[in-house]
C-alpha cells in the first residue's frame, strides 16, 4: 500500500496536470479578446511576481551568476511559450495540440546526446519513430482529399516550440541544476512576461479596452493555471521522485483533449485520434522505467 505521503504528492501531482489542462482552456478563451503576445506577458508577468512574494529570501539569497543563469533560462523559455501560444492562436484543435507540444519529453534524451554526449537509452529510440508516425497521422489531410500530408500553421508551431522546450528542459537540468526550483520558476516566469511584453510593444497593436470577461480570463491564467499549478507542483515533487512524478504529469494532454472536447465540443476523427494515442504511446516508452517503478509503488 502507498504511504500518506506518496498518495497526498500523487493526488497533488494529478491536480497539477488538471489546472494545467485548464490553463490550455483559459489561454484560448482570453485569446478571443487581446493579442497572442500580450496575453503571455501580462500571464507570466504576473504570476512571476506572485511567486517571487513566496519565495522572496530565496530570490535574495542567489548570486549574480546564478541570476544570470536563470534569466538566460529564463530567455529561452519565453521564445517557446511565445511560439506556443501563437500556436494556440492559429490552432483549430486544442487537444491535438496538447500532444504535439507534449512531444518535447521525448526529445530531451534526443538533445542531451547532441549537447551533452550522454547517450539515450534504447526506450528513446523505440518512442522517437512511434511520435513520428502519430506525427504523421496528425499531418494527414482530415479529409483524406488526396492533398497528402498538410501540416496546419498551429502544428508547425507546437512542434518548434516542443523542441525548444526540450532544449530548455536539458539546460535546466545541467546548467542550471545548482538554483533552487521554486526561485529559478519564478525568475523564469517573470522573464517570459518581461520578452513577451517588450517584443509585444514592437509587434502587436494593444485593443483600445480589454472586455471585464477578457481580464477573467487572464487572471485565471496567471493564478490557478500559472501561479497555483507551480506552487502545488513544486510542493508535490518534493514529495515524490523524480521519475514517479514525471509519469502523471504525462496526464495533462488527455484531460487538455477532454477538457477542449467538453468546453469546445472539440472532435477527432480517426487519424487525429490514432496520431494522439501513438504519441502518448511514444511518452509512456519513452519514461519505461519510470513506468515500471510507477506501477510497483503502486503495487506495493
Amino acid at each position: 500500500m502507498k504511504t500518506d505521503k506518496t498518495l497526498i504528492s500523487d493526488l497533488l501531482l494529478i491536480l497539477v496536470t488538471l489546472l494545467a489542462a485548464a490553463g490550455w482552456i483559459f489561454s484560448k478563451e482570453a485569446l478571443q479578446g487581446i493579442a497572442p503576445l500580450s496575453f503571455l506577458g501580462i500571464r507570466f508577468l504576473l504570476a512571476g511576481l506572485l511567486l517571487s512574494l513566496f519565495c522572496l529570501p530565496l530570490l535574495l539569497s542567489l548570486t549574480a551568476a546564478q541570476w544570470r543563469q536563470a534569466i538566460a533560462i529564463g530567455g529561452l523559455f519565453a521564445v517557446a511559450l511565445m511560439i506556443w501560444v501563437l500556436g494556440l492562436f492559429h490552432c483549430t484543435h486544442i487537444g491535438e495540440g496538447a500532444f504535439i507540444t507534449s512531444l518535447g519529453v521525448v526529445m530531451v534524451p534526443v538533445f542531451a546526446a547532441l549537447f551533452f554526449k550522454e547517450s539515450p537509452g534504447f526506450s528513446t529510440w523505440i518512442a522517437l519513430p512511434v511520435a513520428i508516425i502519430g506525427l504523421a497521422c496528425l499531418s494527414l489531410n482530415k479529409s483524406l482529399s488526396g492533398d497528402g500530408f498538410h501540416f496546419e500553421m498551429g502544428q508547425w508551431l507546437f512542434v518548434v516550440a516542443a523542441l525548444i522546450f526540450a532544449v530548455q528542459f536539458n539546460l535546466i537540468s545541467k546548467v542550471v541544476a545548482n538554483i533552487p526550483a521554486f526561485a529559478l520558476t519564478a525568475i523564469q516566469l517573470t522573464s517570459v512576461g518581461l520578452v513577451s511584453l517588450l517584443v509585444s510593444f514592437f509587434f502587436e497593436d494593444w485593443p483600445p479596452s480589454i472586455s471585464n470577461l477578457t481580464w477573467g480570463w487572464i487572471l485565471a491564467s496567471v493564478v490557478i493555471a500559472s501561479a497555483a499549478r507551480f506552487l502545488v507542483q513544486t510542493f508535490a515533487q518534493s514529495m515524490a521522485s523524480a521519475s514517479h512524478a514525471a509519469v502523471i504529469l504525462i496526464l495533462e494532454p488527455i484531460w487538455t483533449t477532454v477538457a477542449a472536447a467538453f468546453w469546445f465540443s472539440e472532435t477527432m476523427n480517426g487519424l487525429q485520434m490514432l496520431g494522439c494515442s501513438l504519441i502518448f504511446l511514444a511518452l509512456l516508452i519513452n519514461r519505461w522505467r519510470a513506468v515500471q517503478q510507477f506501477i510497483k509503488s503502486v503495487l506495493k
